[in-house]
């Protein structure tokens, strides 16, 4: 029996499970991305996912064409200026994905106990006894007894769409296969999943590279989602090719872990890529059931101790149909809050789910309730002693200031940044309250014409916990003069009046440079 003691230190108290959740002007700390598709892109429906918590629209490339996902960007961007609220833009490439060819379109039955053949051959008709599909090299990769999984959203819990298949002979470039559950396919394309096994083909593919070249470098967008990295070599070389489009520099590229493969690399390939999305779907087939929760948590462990964004997918499956998340589900994405996850991604839910905006606002009640009992005494001890010591200044610093901020429990953390570095280094350190991270302009010239960076810093901050961006007045150089300082805190405290965050006699913790010093200091708000 549990002692009086260990009950009083019980974080969680069964009263607050009766309280109604409260409202706040940010629905949670954890962020939300949305896929934007054929259910969620109109100016309409697109306002409504704003307003109810998304910060990053993904636009996904393995399915639609440029023209498809540029309307719906069109729409994105009419909605932002009608809600005024900050998103950013995610590329996500098609990958290495194979693919079950369907040219007729005519729903395929499969039975269970009966063979199936896989052949590269395109040509030919998709039936139940025969699957064309678009990658020739599958008889040499496979062997018998291997799994094989198809369908077009891959096990979401429906098995009446997705097939399993076991391997039982390989005949030249086709492979035979025994059906291990009835289903039936419908549509033009399957995904094709083969369970453990390496398929030699680029990560950035040719199509990849072209939707990049006109789609993403026209619309400067802030994120590319890697498909199927598998080594550091991946990022490297997508990073190699950004780095050639002009603007495409800044962008920054999410290595989405897919398979077995991509963990094996996991620690090299986190040292090359700015985030990681730890894509549940083909992972969550790819490893043994048991190994998936174990997966996630070594992963996110790792991307927070590193200080990077780290994603989690496929939490709530059945909201594509359903009002309402599963408990399992509803559990899954509070235990994703607790391992550290920074944002949550949908992917068909919103995409072509019948409730997208309802998805968004379930979830994010779900984050903020997790994040109350979020163990944050224990992430920072565990966060200041990955580090170590000598801390670097700026490490020491943004520590310092989420230490004080906890100590005098400030309603809010407001951070002065260009490159955004230090309010991504405040967020590391997983703050209980909000961080307004205020980006300063950095004027640039190249002797033709002036500009100002400081949008992309500020959008990108959108996909880490408890961040919330403004940009400051480019005509107001902060670094240069304390009025001009002032001026900025002023209005980064106005703004979070206006918001609810800060009220009268509040403490606020302002993290700023002044000079060539980096201060930290605690103000007391009067009426």
């Amino acid at each position: 029996m549990l002692s009086n003691h260990l009950l009083l230190e019980e974080p969680i108290r069964m009263a607050s499970i009766l309280e109604p959740s409260k409202p706040t002007f940010f629905p949670a700390l954890t962020k939300i991305v949305g896929t934007l598709g054929p259910k969620s892109r109109s100016v309409e429906i697109i306002s409504a996912c704003l307003e109810a918590g998304m910060s990053v629209a993904r636009f996904d490339f393995s399915w639609g064409d440029a023209a498809f996902h540029q309307e719906t960007l069109e729409n994105l961007k009419i909605a932002i200026k009608r809600t005024k609220k900050l998103c950013a833009v995610m590329l996500d490439t098609g990958g290495p994905e194979l693919l079950v060819v369907n040219k007729s379109r005519c729903p395929i039955p499969l039975q269970a106990e009966t063979l199936v053949v896989l052949t590269p051959d395109q040509d030919k008709d998709a039936t139940s006894n025969l699957l064309p599909i678009n990658f020739s090299g599958l008889a040499k990769a496979v062997n018998k007894g291997d799994t094989i999984f198809i369908g077009q959203y891959l096990f979401t819990g429906s098995e009446t769409t997705s097939v399993s298949l076991e391997v039982t002979e390989v005949s030249g470039e086709d492979v035979v296969c025994l059906i291990k559950n009835s289903a039936t396919l419908e549509g033009s394309l399957y995904t094709l999943h083969v369970s453990r096994i390496r398929i030699d083909l680029p990560t950035l593919t040719d199509q990849d590279k072209e939707v990049i070249k006109t789609w993403g470098v026209c619309n400067n967008i802030d994120f590319l989602s890697l498909s199927h990295t598998r080594h550091a070599e991946d990022i490297r070389h997508a990073r190699a090719f950004l780095s050639k489009l002009g603007d495409m520099k800044q962008t920054q590229i999410f290595a989405k872990i897919e398979n077995s493969e991509g963990l094996k690399h996991f620690d090299e390939i986190l040292q090359e890529a700015d985030g990681v999305i730890l894509a549940r779907g083909n992972l969550g087939i790819d490893l043994p059931p048991e190994k998936v929760f174990l997966s996630q948590k070594a992963a996110v462990y790792k991307c927070n101790m590193a200080g990077k964004p780290v994603v989690v997918t496929r939490v709530v499956d059945s909201m594509t149909d359903n009002l309402r998340p599963t408990r399992a589900e509803a559990t899954d994405v509070a235990n994703a809050v607790l391992d550290g996850s920074d944002a949550i991604l949908l992917g068909a839910e919103t995409l072509r789910g019948l409730y997208p905006v309802e998805t968004i606002s379930i979830v994010g009640k779900i984050c903020a309730e997790a994040e109350k009992v979020f163990n944050q005494d224990l992430y920072f001890k565990r966060a200041v002693k990955h580090i170590g010591e000598p801390m670097t200044h700026l490490e020491s610093i943004t520590s310092s200031a989420v230490r004080a901020a906890i100590k005098v429990k400030a309603s809010v953390i407001i951070c002065f940044t260009s490159s955004g570095r230090a309010a991504r280094l405040i967020a590391k350190y997983r703050p209980t309250m909000p961080v307004l991270s205020v980006v300063i302009p950095r004027v640039k010239t190249n002797q033709l014409r002036w500009t100002f960076s400081g949008a992309f810093e500020a959008r990108q901050s959108l996909i880490v916990r408890g961040l919330f961006p403004m940009l400051a007045d480019p005509r107001h150089p902060a670094e240069k003069t304390g009025v001009a300082n002032e001026t900025i805190l002023k209005v980064a405290l106005d703004y979070g009046r206006a918001s609810g965050v800060v009220k009268p006699h509040d403490r606020v913790v302002v993290c700023q440079k002044i000079g060539d010093a980096a201060v930290v200091k605690i103000i007391e708000l009067e009426d």
